[in-house]
This record gives C-alpha cells, sequence and structure tokens, in this order.
C-alpha cells in the first residue's frame, strides 16, 4: 500500500544524505577512502588533542563492547603512542571494512575531511536538482533539516563545501546517530519535537526503506529517493520521487 502524503500539512522536510542529495559514490569513492588514506598520519599529528582523545575514548568504549559480543576486534594496545596508534589505525579500518555507524568513527572522519575540504582537494557534489527544491521550500516557509549517520559535523563541511557553494544558511537544523539509529522509531520522534512539529508535519526523504519504515512509525510522511546508482529498494509502501524538481509539486 502506497503512503499518501497530506501536501498541506507539510511545514518541514527532513533530508538524508547519501544517494538522497549526493551520490552515494561520492561517500563510498571519495570520503571514505580520503579518511582511510589519512588517518593514520591525523593520529600522529593529534594524538595528544583533546578532541581526538575524546574520539579515541569513544572508541575504546565500542571496542569494548565488541570484544563482549565476541566479535574479535583488532585488539588496542596501551604500549607506546607509535604502537598504540596503529592499533587504532587497525581498529578503524575495521570498522570502516563493516560501514559500522560509530560516533567515535564518524567525528574522526569529518576532523580529517575539514583539512580535505580547507585545502579544495574534497568539494561536495550535490544533485542538480537539490539547491533549487530547498530554496523553494524555504520560501514556502518549511523548515529543512538533514539526519545523517556522518557527525553533524561533517554535514555542515559538506554543505559549506558544496559544488553549489556554501548552503548551509539553508539547512536549519542538523541529527546524527547520537540522536538515535536511524532505523528507530523513537529518533524520529526525538526530531519532530526537537523541530517543534508535529510527526505528521515533516516529511523525510530517504533511499532506505528501513529508515522510512522508522519515520512512519513515528507518524512522519516519507518519500523513497530513487537516483541513479541507488540500490533498488522497493515494498510497495513509500511513494517514490526520482528528482527534486517534483518536490514543489508535492509540498
Amino acid at each position: 500500500m502506497t503512503s499518501m502524503l497530506s501536501a498541506a500539512g507539510i511545514r518541514g522536510i527532513l533530508l538524508d544524505i547519501e544517494g538522497t542529495v549526493t551520490p552515494i559514490s561520492f561517500v563510498h569513492e571519495v570520503l571514505f577512502p580520503y579518511a582511510r588514506a589519512r588517518v593514520s598520519d591525523y593520529l600522529a599529528a593529534h594524538f595528544e588533542g583533546a578532541e581526538v582523545m575524546s574520539d579515541l575514548a569513544r572508541l575504546r568504549e565500542e571496542h569494548a563492547f565488541d570484544v563482549r559480543e565476541g566479535r574479535e576486534p583488532p585488539p588496542l594496545l596501551d604500549a607506546s603512542s607509535e604502537a598504540a596508534i596503529d592499533s587504532f589505525v587497525s581498529y578503524i579500518f575495521w570498522l570502516m571494512d563493516r560501514d559500522r555507524k560509530s560516533p567515535g568513527l564518524k567525528s574522526l572522519q569529518g576532523k580529517i575531511w575539514e583539512q580535505g575540504y580547507a585545502n579544495g582537494t574534497l568539494t561536495a557534489p550535490l544533485y542538480a536538482d537539490v539547491l533549487p527544491a530547498i530554496k523553494k521550500a524555504r520560501v514556502a516557509g518549511l523548515k529543512i533539516a538533514i539526519f545523517s549517520s556522518g557527525s553533524v559535523f561533517a554535514q555542515r563541511l559538506l554543505f559549506a563545501h558544496s559544488d553549489a557553494g556554501d548552503i548551509t544558511k539553508l539547512i536549519d537544523q542538523h541529527f546524527d546517530t547520537s540522536t538515535g539509529p536511524k532505523t528507530a522509531s523513537e529518533s524520529y520522534g526525538r526530531i519532530s519535537l526537537a523541530m517543534d512539529l508535529a510527526a505528521a508535519e515533516i516529511l523525510f526523504i530517504s533511499d532506505v526503506v528501513s529508515e522510512l519504515d522508522a519515520a512512519c512509525t513515528a507518524g512522519m510522511q516519507t518519500l523513497l529517493c530513487v537516483r541513479p546508482g541507488n540500490p533498488a529498494q522497493s515494498d510497495g509502501k513509500h511513494a517514490g520521487i526520482e528528482n527534486f524538481d517534483r518536490l514543489p509539486e508535492i509540498i
């Protein structure tokens, strides 16, 4: 059964990033390899910094949980700085290979990407239809928010260094997995409270059906984003959108 959108009731749009506003290939073929290639050098240069130490503390907590769960992660060492860094790099690679939505990892990746954006190595490609649609939604008085597994810091970097320029002023709020998992309905309840809107007044657009299911359970309206290169996903429950050019008609 296809969900019906109550167009007149939409007052806010919640957007996923990967596969929705930017191609999946940018994340998997550019951002992830960029961080992976530089994480060892970054840790060596910033190992004693307070912010990095905070990320590493979170990684240690996650590592301890992985050990308790019998997942056999690479060991973390308390030896010399060089040995400790090497052990963290091995664990970070292990997490990345599993596409783990790890808060410590995501925060660390954001710091590495910050350098790439700052020196011009990285520029985030937005689908051409995204910016016009966001601008029209803003003119219509709608709130625009982002919910991504990438850290809020990384999200803001991406929108500040897009191929359409710095569009951060067009985004009202950002949410990451510190709000909760993207597949948990409770996360979307928290987001609706933070946006000061009823769940039914928020339209969530994502390319992942399990995320849309969770948002729908929380009472949000949903659209399945179908972009070139996205894995095929359709269960007939969520209406699809292939191009944001249609979004002004929907809202």
